[in-house]
């Protein structure tokens, strides 16, 4: 029984030092991807990233992380136009299958999923902000962007003979993997005022083109919320360093 007592006293000890190993691994793991994302994207900031699975020693061993979170407070993607970027808020994904190198120099995960918020004041940069003439002498701009409800963007635009913002309603999409684009549902009446429903979408419809997001990841599905809009990401061989 005392030798049985003194085995078991021995196994415990050395399975904590493998977790407390195992646990010192992985965070240092952690630290060497974010910081080598950081520097492969630019980023002001560095990005948070979550290595799950225990042990992770044995997932070492076979060169493969099963699964792998990564998460960026903000992140300025581009818009395509020279200089131009939009910022993109709380983008989170998760890594599946990540391929990595002995050192953390270069891992790519064979999926990518995650989501991602667009504020408005954000997406608002790509609508018509300069006043546009229309006419009958008339000029419009979009003055702002919210949540219209049942994932619709409200988009308020101005008109120069009405006093008051004309509310239209507008579905928001996914175009290309790295378009967002505003289509107004239907044109609204603006009084005494008739104008040609190409006219009124020369103004309520717009493209925003986001490109560069991190690894090649790619927009998937976005709809409105309450903050902006949300949107989904998905990518596959997605690197994360290298």
């Amino acid at each position: 029984m005392r030798a049985l007592r003194i085995l078991l006293i021995i196994a415990v000890i050395l399975g904590g030092l493998f977790v407390a190993a195992d646990r010192l691994a992985v965070h240092f793991a952690e630290g060497e991807v974010a910081d080598r994302l950081k520097t492969q994207e630019g980023l002001t900031t560095t990005p948070n990233v979550d290595i799950k699975g225990f042990p992770f020693l044995t997932q070492v061993a076979g060169g493969e992380l099963d699964d792998v979170e990564v998460g960026m407070k903000d992140y300025d993607a581009d818009t395509g136009t020279s200089g131009g970027t939009i910022r993109i808020d709380d983008l989170n994904a998760a890594m599946k299958g990540v391929a990595f190198s002995g050192d953390y120099s270069s891992a790519t995960a064979s999926t990518a999923a995650g989501s991602a918020t667009i504020a408005y004041d954000q997406l608002l940069k790509a609508a018509k902000s300069e006043e546009t003439q229309l006419p009958l002498g008339v000029t419009a701009k979009v003055v702002g962007l919210s949540d219209g409800g049942n994932g619709k963007i409200k988009v308020d635009i101005k008109v120069s003979a009405l006093e008051q913002p004309v509310s239209v309603l507008s579905t928001v999409s996914v175009v290309d993997g790295d378009t967002v684009r505003v289509h107004a549902d239907s044109i609204p009446s603006f009084g005494n005022i008739t104008l040609a429903d190409s006219d009124v979408r020369s103004i309520a419809d717009f493209d925003q083109k986001i490109e560069g997001l991190p690894g090649g990841i790619k927009l998937d599905k976005v709809e409105a919320g309450a903050d902006g809009v949300e949107i989904a990401v998905k990518g596959s061989d997605v690197k994360l360093a290298g």
